[in-house]
């Protein structure tokens, strides 16, 4: 079973995170389950770019983002090469470490 870590964030989770999860399960309802309030203005249709997080580990075990989800991230800001939609991350077998 594959380990999500959410680093320590100021307002949306101080203490950060340590979750045990299911292989193939959504990133942002992962957090959001656990009171980690991720934005998401689109209700997770990959319409927005609010749910933007960084994929700090792990990043290379997650399938590739598609087509829409990189035009998406273009307009993100504070794009890096591991960033990625959360409502749009589904969860392999490999340990994650979010930012």
């Amino acid at each position: 079973m594959p380990q999500v870590v959410f680093l320590p964030h100021e307002i949306l989770c101080p203490e950060g995170a340590v979750l045990d999860v299911e292989i193939g399960a959504n990133l942002l309802e992962i957090a959001l389950e656990e009171g980690i309030e991720i934005e998401h203005a689109c209700e997770m249709s990959c319409a927005c770019t609010t749910c933007h997080v960084i994929i700090r580990e792990g990043f290379r075990s997650l399938e590739t983002a598609d087509e829409l989800e990189e035009d998406l991230l273009d307009k993100a800001w504070g794009l890096e090469p591991e960033s990625r939609l959360s409502c749009q991350v589904v969860v392999q077998s490999e340990d994650l470490m979010i930012d």
